[in-house]
């Protein structure tokens, strides 16, 4: 989504926690900032996706301290100070209890942040939350993107997020729980082949 239509389906104000609590599940907003975004519908491919990497942090993860959650499930960023910030990843990892009040959100940063790009959601993950997720402090932010069949993977080092970029043949680990691998083969199965870069004729833009 670029900036014009992000400002189409946003509504500006000073919106708290206290605001988005009270407004109806349908349809559904984020509060980036005091600011409402309407969240649009996913679509078939990123249901596909969510559902079977949810399923293979599921199988690592049973038993163990850290949870995993897929949306929807709110995450206040900042509750300590404004609480003027509730996100909805698609996949989030907590791994600390506390952070978990009454089974209902997240209070603070998740240890694990992923979001699986849309044509409506790109422009505000790729910039927007990954402004947001840097400073509140999550450790991995992974984006999923289905046109191109990669991931890119952010790991919080010093206060910033250092990169790295994977393909769909890949299985690849999750620096925030040792010894998980994440197969992306399965991941990316309902994902359409990227299309074709366009071939133009020699001298066709002189």
């Amino acid at each position: 989504m670029s900036r014009a239509a992000l400002k189409l389906n946003t509504i500006e104000g000073s919106f708290t926690y206290a605001d988005y609590a009270e407004w109806p599940d349908c349809p559904r907003y984020e509060l980036i900032e005091g600011d409402a975004i309407k969240m649009e519908a996913p679509s078939i491919v990123h249901q596909s996706m969510l559902v079977e990497l949810s399923a293979q942090f599921r199988t690592f993860l049973r038993g163990k301290r850290c949870k995993v959650f897929h949306a929807p499930f709110d995450v206040r960023l900042n509750h300590k100070a404004l609480d003027n910030t509730v996100v909805q990843p698609d996949l989030v990892v907590v791994c600390d209890p506390n952070k978990l009040e009454n089974g209902k959100h997240c209070l603070g940063a998740p240890d694990m942040v992923a979001e699986i790009l849309s044509p409506s959601t790109t422009h505000k993950d790729r910039n927007i939350k990954f402004n947001l997720y840097q400073k509140a402090g999550v450790k991995e932010f992974w984006i999923l993107n289905p046109a191109e069949r990669d991931v890119t993977v952010h790991i919080l080092k010093d206060g910033v997020y250092t990169t790295t970029y994977h393909d769909d043949t890949e299985t690849i680990p999750v620096h925030v729980l040792e010894g998980c691998m994440i197969n992306l083969v399965d991941v990316f199965e309902e994902a359409p082949d990227p299309a074709p870069e366009k071939v133009f004729p020699p001298g066709f833009n002189d």
